[in-house]
């Protein structure tokens, strides 16, 4: 029998979550159940805060499911000489790497170097016929390493024309010289937020998807707390709060705007693209590539995603915020510069899924400036009427925004800062890699492919414990749902049962990556996701 634990987040507990939010005061209440958000939930949880979080659709609904996957210094930063941006990355990147180790891993870039390349990697300045670019990008990579600190990964290393080849089959070998192989760590951005999200349930964080901020609750000029739609049982309730975080990324400027008060946040949204295709189309084995340079001088990536690659990403304009598609325009522009780079000839048709999200930049101070020249430097603001706002950032440095916010809610509290995130460990992480021997071994006990166990592993760290447990009890539940893909039913009653899951789009699309990895986006399975969670959260009673 399933016992519902209050850091399990279950329907149920949403339902109790739901009450709790009325009938308790907080000491702060986070709006937004993205990366950033969750981080400031469980920073202010672990400091001992009473903590509420509310997200209006479902936890990494936006920008937090549609990044790279990569937990990065950020290469292209060095040549504007961002070195602040840079160290400050790479050191989370290191804290991730110690903190969810299950979760997040390291992978090597192939960094090729063409003859007639002028600006590899966005340099903004060139040499006269690029004599002396390789030293150059060679003293960038050393710079790398050393911003690292004793967080680094491994040192970057040459390569020779044939080593560049070895390790990346599919380039293009006419004038291609060199190459540089450096270290950076890939994670699966939903899956991290989840493991946020539901380490600071553990720490007695009140969480909540499906519930929208309407207005705020105003006492003499400052605002006290938030007007809630909860979408999913449509009723209306009021939060109350000592302090107000916004930490709702693109939509900080709509949320702050409900202060009435005069915005102090600037957002320009800058959309990224990227396509996923098959691992065998591309050749692609274990190392990233790094396609050296494009006309608009970006920095575009081919990274491995399980039998998946992922390759992007554009840096254009912003459109409908709530829906952000990839247009025609945009996968032209990644498909020439495949095309252009490796020996194969790439169309539409290899595409398995596109999707595309919103980096929320803060606004250049000097007006038309494009958003690929826009830094990843995040701010802390505080409203006359009291709400706090954390923008900018990026995945990598979720932590750190975090703890800048608590700094400031510590300062006006006049209580010790604390910085408890730095060494806390994400949920999963607890006996890993221990567990990851249990796992391995139980997991073929009951009969799952290595792909399952090394998918199970990779996502849920020593949770994927409790999928086996299921698995154990009804053999059915290890079927997969997906025949080219490791996911399996278990998945989907894990999902309800500890990570809210509400629709089947949850379980398709964050919970799992099925709809980016499936050729049919997980139409094929909507159904049987469906019946498993009908049961489970007993729709039909």
């Amino acid at each position: 029998m399933f016992v519902v634990t209050m850091h399990s987040l279950s329907s149920t507990v949403r339902m109790h979550n739901i009450s709790s939010l009325e009938s308790e005061r907080f000491d702060v209440l986070v709006i937004g159940g993205g990366v950033t958000g969750a981080g400031v939930a469980l920073d202010a949880a672990a400091r001992g805060y009473r903590v509420a979080l509310v997200e209006k659709v479902d936890f990494a609904s936006g920008t937090s499911s549609k990044s790279t996957k990569l937990v990065h210094g950020g290469i292209r930063y060095l040549p504007n000489f961002d070195f602040a941006l840079v160290h400050e990355a790479l050191v989370e990147r290191g804290l991730l790497l110690q903190n969810a180790p299950f979760l997040v891993s390291p992978v090597a870039f192939v960094l090729p170097l063409y003859e007639g390349d002028r600006h590899p990697v966005g340099m903004p300045f060139t040499t006269p016929k690029g004599i002396g670019l390789g030293q150059l990008l060679n003293i960038g990579l050393w710079m790398y390493d050393g911003l690292a600190g004793r967080h680094n990964v491994k040192r970057h290393r040459h390569l020779k024309r044939k080593g560049v080849i070895k390790l990346a089959p599919a380039l293009v070998t006419e004038g291609l010289k060199d190459g540089y192989m450096y270290y950076d760590a890939q994670t699966n951005d939903a899956r991290l937020t989840m493991a946020i999200i539901r380490t600071a349930a553990q720490y007695g964080a009140t969480i909540t998807n499906y519930t929208e901020v309407t207005s705020f609750i105003t006492e003499q000029g400052k605002i006290s707390g938030a007007n809630i739609h909860d979408r999913i049982g449509n009723q209306q309730l009021a939060v109350h709060a000592r302090h107000i975080v916004n930490a709702t990324g693109i939509f900080s400027e709509e949320v702050e705007a409900l202060t009435g008060t005069e915005s102090l946040v600037r957002i320009e949204p800058s959309k990224g693209v990227h396509l996923v295709l098959s691992r065998e189309d591309l050749k692609l084995g274990d190392a990233a590539i790094v396609l050296p340079e494009t006309e608009d001088k970006r920095i575009l990536f081919i990274v491995p995603w399980e039998s998946r690659a992922i390759f992007g990403t554009t840096d254009t304009g912003t459109g409908d915020l709530d829906h952000p598609t990839a247009s025609k325009e945009d996968i032209a522009y990644l498909l020439k510069y495949l095309n252009r780079y490796l020996s194969l000839k790439l169309t539409e048709e290899n595409i398995i899924s596109t999707y595309a999200g919103y980096r929320p930049l803060v606004s250049p101070r000097k007006p038309g400036r494009s958003t690929a020249k826009v830094s990843r430097t995040h701010a802390v603001l505080q409203s006359p009427s009291g709400l706090v706002t954390i923008v900018g950032g990026k995945l990598t440095t979720y932590r750190r925004m975090a703890q800048d916010t608590l700094d400031v809610l510590n300062r006006r509290d006049g209580s010790p800062v604390l910085h408890p995130t730095q060494s806390l460990p994400l949920q999963g992480s607890a006996g890993w890699p221990v567990m990851q021997r249990e796992l391995e071994k139980k997991g073929a006990a009951l009969g799952l492919s290595p792909q399952t166990i090394l998918h199970l592993g990779r996502n849920y760290g020593a949770e994927a414990m409790t999928i086996l447990d299921l698995v154990s009890d009804d053999q059915s539940l290890a079927q997969l749902l997906i025949d080219d893909l490791p996911y399996i039913r278990a998945e989907v009653l894990y999902a309800c049962r500890q990570e809210m899951a509400m629709t089947p789009y949850d379980i398709l699309a964050r919970r799992t990556s099925i709809t980016l990895e499936d050729r049919q986006r997980g139409l094929g399975v909507v159904d049987e996701v469906a019946t498993l969670m009908a049961k489970e959260l007993q729709w039909f009673t």
